[in-house]
């Protein structure tokens, strides 16, 4: 039995997590944050690797660690009912509920977008995304061979015109990175807005969806000891984490550098637009608006199939795979028709409410060889880490609803008693002081017998 990788194979690995973590959405953010961090995108962009890249790779890691079979079996230790809301809520936020539609409103804003006068982009963004969710739905329910056609050939097609774009950037600069000044919270606190915005990219939670993908794709390379999964997970995603951070940075330096040509945007994708418009005219913005189309398309249709499948595996007796297809379809077009920059507004409180929980949960994993799934260190830390997460969700809410005055109060209240959270990690002392309670509540009956 071959219990180590050849070079090859950490490299074939490598290229999967590269493939699964790294879909068109993932443009838009880096480029944006660039644009407002200016002269402190450097420390902007480290605080976003941390979370946009280090993260998914210790969720991977943690998965094969704790010998879990799912999210669902990996979060049990703490209740059968935490584990089924967890799940749901967390492929809920990477399917229907905002990563799915975001596929749509980046393809729209990327590739329709430019050629629409004003008034009619609502009613462009219908019949689009239209269009766009029955292709999607037509292949969730017919898998087969387009979708590994497109993931073979057209994402090398899409990093090939990708990184063209981004090799121009350097040659040549728009703009001068320490000219530009830093706008809100990248002007004191870079290196934590940077951290927050790796949320975004929702690849931290996705791990813990997916790293079941990878750990079988490893244990068909003949590896079956969780230690050496791990070690050749975290081996295999050097190489993912590599080429994820180079283009990440040089897309935040793209961001950064094009205000020296082109205005400010309030999303992404507009800025990816004017980018390519201003490199390569006419011709630029057409093909960069197939491949991200096409590119946003293959997310979609794997995201619907993965949310589907999981539902109809955790509810067996309620609806079929192919219902649930249909209505998670139908859900991520409803919601898709919001725009880009309102899916991206509501889905700020529900991430800083769960990625607070996801992360709990991956380092707890991380921990699980050294404290046996012991249920009460796992109960003690995600309930704190709940209550703690639920004051940055209050937070993060549009201001029009934290001006009412229940809210209002428990934001005050957080912001007295919780240290960390004006940065946006309130949740970090009480998850820590819940471990140290679940471990003492362990270790009592064990001190007792000695």
């Amino acid at each position: 039995m071959n219990e180590k990788f050849s070079f090859k194979t950490t490299i074939l690995i490598g290229a999967l997590l590269f493939g699964l973590f790294f879909g068109a959405g993932n443009l838009i953010f880096p480029v944006h944050m660039g644009q407002l961090a200016g002269s402190n995108t450097l420390q902007t962009t480290i605080g976003f690797l941390i979370t946009g890249v280090g993260l998914p790779l210790l969720g991977v890691i943690a998965t094969a660690l704790s010998q879990s079979e799912s999210l669902y079996d990996m979060a049990k230790p703490i209740s059968k009912i935490y584990s089924i809301f967890f799940t749901c809520m967390l492929y809920l936020t990477i399917g229907p509920l905002f990563a799915i539609p975001r596929t749509a409103t980046v393809a729209f804003e990327v590739g329709i977008n430019p050629f629409i006068e004003e008034k009619y982009l609502q009613l462009g963004l219908f019949i689009f995304s239209l269009i766009f969710f029955a292709v999607t739905l037509y292949f969730s329910l017919r898998p087969g061979r387009l979708l590994d056609w497109v993931g073979r050939y057209l994402t090398p097609i899409f990093l090939l015109l990708l990184s063209v774009l981004l090799i121009a950037t350097f040659i040549s600069p728009m703009g001068q990175v320490s000219k530009f000044d830093p706008q809100g919270n990248y002007i004191d606190r870079p290196l934590f807005t940077g951290i927050l915005e790796g949320y975004h990219t929702m690849d931290a939670l996705a791990s813990l969806a997916f790293a079941i993908v990878i750990i079988s794709n490893i244990e068909k390379s003949g590896v079956k000891s969780p230690k050496r999964k791990a070690i050749e997970i975290f081996k295999s995603g050097l190489v993912c984490a590599v080429g994820m951070s180079v283009i990440y940075a040089s897309l935040a330096y793209m961001g950064a550098t094009s205000l020296g040509s082109v205005s400010r945007a309030d999303n992404g994708g507009k800025v990816m637009y004017m980018v390519s418009e201003h490199y390569f005219g006419f011709v630029g913005m057409i093909l960069l608006a197939a491949i991200v189309t096409v590119a946003c398309l293959k997310t979609a249709i794997g995201l619907i199939t993965s949310c589907a499948q999981m539902f109809s595996e955790m509810f067996p007796k309620t609806v079929s795979y192919n219902k649930y297809a249909v209505i998670f379809t139908i859900l991520s077009f409803v919601i898709a028709n919001f725009g880009l920059n309102k899916i991206i507004q509501l889905s700020i409180p529900v991430l800083m409410f769960l990625y607070p929980l996801a992360i709990s949960l991956i380092l707890l994993s991380l921990l699980a060889p050294f404290i046996n799934k012991q249920k009460d260190i796992y109960r003690w830390t995600i309930i704190l880490t709940i209550i703690a997460a639920f004051f940055d969700f209050c937070n993060a809410l549009p201001n029009n609803i934290k001006e009412a005055k229940i809210i209002s109060g428990i934001i005050d209240f957080a912001h007295r008693c919780l240290p960390g959270f004006d940065y946006g990690f309130g949740w970090i002392i009480p998850a820590l002081g819940g471990f140290i309670i679940g471990t003492i509540i362990w270790r009592i009956p064990t001190l007792k017998k000695e």
